[in-house]
């Protein structure tokens, strides 16, 4: 019988060689497109903007990652960040990090959380009324595999976990293209449209898969935000 020792180590060798590929994947598409991206100013959206996007699928938190797989995860994020010249502005992990992530972009702080969940609920539903809107409950409800008004009463409470069904409505309520760099180990790169109208802007964040979410600037920018904050913190 193999021993569990050998078992682990095996385990652990291909997870470090899956690791080892993943970085040598994304080195080979930063030096196809390095001579490209040396002229161009340094914008997030030019800096990948050859990357072809994952079509994006709405759909709800239903898997949490070991703490292993979590870990390699964070770190083919954090070496993507450091490829492709990114940072992130990075934002409280205490169950509102993605409508934090969104607040940064929008309003260039993290700190108006509460409205945008607002903004991103009535999208699915009518507060003032309590009654959901047809024409918004067909946008969104097949994708929760639940009874949709529990779901929409969740993830009105402050603390509850973004999923990708509150970014598809962030985008269709702010008229915006979100664009997510991602930990996926096959797809770095998921765009969110707006479902009926062209994207007046562009929201930018990092997405350590279902763990958290954080605001991404370019290098230089995110420093520049973080001195802003620090500026600010000191009145």
């Amino acid at each position: 019988m193999r021993s569990r020792r050998q078992s682990v180590g095996e385990c652990s060798t291909s997870s470090s060689l899956n690791s080892q590929q993943s970085v040598e994947d994304d080195r080979m598409i930063a030096v196809i497109l390095s001579e490209e991206y040396a002229k161009l100013d340094g914008a997030v959206a030019r800096r990948l903007s050859s990357l072809a996007p994952l079509p994006h699928i709405p759909q709800v938190n239903t898997y949490i990652p070991t703490f292993s797989v979590a870990n390699l995860d964070h770190q083919r994020l954090l070496q993507r960040l450091n490829i492709y010249g990114l940072c992130e502005v990075k934002v409280s992990g205490d169950g509102n990090c993605q409508f934090r992530a969104l607040s940064d972009q929008i309003y260039r702080s993290p700190e108006h959380h509460k409205h945008v969940r607002k903004e991103i609920v009535k999208q699915v539903v009518d507060l003032n009324m309590f009654i959901v809107l047809k024409d918004h409950c067909s946008l969104y409800e097949g994708y929760v595999p639940m009874k949709f008004k529990h779901y929409y009463k969740k993830m009105a409470k402050c603390g509850e976990w973004g999923d990708h069904v509150t970014l598809q409505a962030a985008a269709d309520k702010f008229v915006a293209k979100i664009c997510l760099l991602t930990s996926f180990r096959d797809n770095c790169f998921i765009e969110i449209l707006p479902q009926y109208q062209e994207p007046q802007q562009e929201l930018w964040l990092s997405f350590w898969s279902e763990v958290h979410y954080n605001s991404l600037y370019e290098i230089q920018d995110a420093a520049v935000r973080q001195k802003a904050r620090k500026k600010h913190w000191l009145f």
